[in-house]
């Protein structure tokens, strides 16, 4: 099974300013440890396209897409809230971002042209779960994963998709955009309380939550995987998975409190995988989301790929 790497190196113009976490050493790092572990060669390598405003519409408004573009600077730095920063160049970044999902599912939607390419890992920037259908935030401008998940929703054998996010902090955006959905069930697991602070109180019925303290180490996190992520994906049976890749749970990251391994990273992924490969005909496609220690970020995203791949060395 072939697994592709969908990246473009226009997503490190993306600036949000000096010595903001979300930088474009990130993609960097990622490259150079795939490359360390002899990981860079075994994946296809394809370089992400722009999403067309018609994608980005499926999961925004029109009117947000026009506030993002009137927002772009000609010069300098612009913060649309607090820790969301852009520049001159964040649109077209933004836009490949988004692009890379939307290919990622054609290409393992594709049984002709790519018909042993069943998986996918875009490593892109900058991030998309925050991003609501109205509302850029938390360092995200569009939502990757719900334009990448529409485009899916749209194939005329898919009626069912997964999105399953393990990113420290709550996948508010991707909520937002789905909930009340029957075509998607939306799993998060997420430090709380901690931002975005959703109130989660009123969920949908296809919304799973697994909220869980500061300090949560490998077997907790295991647990509630176990607990509710895995029987309710069998329960649904999803056709296709998607994943919001989010390695910020790390131990040594700045930006929250879990202590999560490397370890961690690889054996979400092979529970994610199993479902994909019991249900989905194996197609999952994966997104960078946060993570921020550079050095554990690319160690957390090998032992995903490794998953990804089915090269456990």
């Amino acid at each position: 099974m072939d697994t592709a790497f969908i990246s473009h190196d226009d997503c490190t113009l993306h600036n949000s300013g000096e010595h903001h976490p979300e930088c474009k050493q990130r993609l960097h790092s990622i490259t150079e440890h795939l490359i360390m572990e002899k990981l860079w060669d075994r994946l296809k390598h394809f370089e992400a396209p722009e999403a067309t405003r018609a994608q980005l519409a499926l999961a925004h408004s029109e009117a947000h897409i026009d506030n993002i573009e009137s927002l772009i600077p000609e010069e300098g730095i612009f913060y649309i809230e607090e820790d969301t920063a852009i520049s001159r160049h964040s649109l077209r970044a933004a836009k490949l971002s988004a692009g890379s999902v939307v290919l990622a599912t054609e290409l393992v939607l594709d049984n002709v042209n790519h018909p042993d390419l069943k998986r996918a890992f875009c490593a892109v920037r900058p991030p998309g779960h925050h991003a609501e259908r109205e509302r850029a935030m938390g360092f995200c401008l569009f939502n990757n994963v719900a334009v990448g998940a529409y485009q899916a929703l749209n194939h005329p054998d898919i009626e069912r998709i997964a999105i399953v996010d393990f990113d420290v902090h709550h996948g508010n955006g991707t909520e937002n955009i789905f909930q009340h959905d029957s075509r998607v069930l939306f799993c998060s697991a997420f430090q709380h309380p901690f931002y975005p602070f959703t109130d989660f109180n009123f969920p949908g019925n296809n919304i799973v939550h697994v909220p869980m303290a500061s300090g949560t180490n490998s077997e907790q996190f295991r647990s509630g995987i176990e607990r509710v992520w895995l029987p309710e994906l069998k329960k649904f049976e999803p056709q296709m998975i998607f994943i919001s890749a989010g390695f910020d749970g790390s131990l040594y990251d700045p930006m929250a409190n879990w202590q999560l391994l490397d370890e961690d990273y690889f054996w979400i992924t092979e529970q994610i995988c199993n479902i994909a490969d019991q249900y989905s005909e194996g197609r999952v496609v994966s997104a960078l989301e946060g993570g921020y220690q550079l050095e554990h970020l690319g160690l957390c995203v090998v032992e995903h790929i490794k998953a990804l791949n089915l090269v456990n060395d």
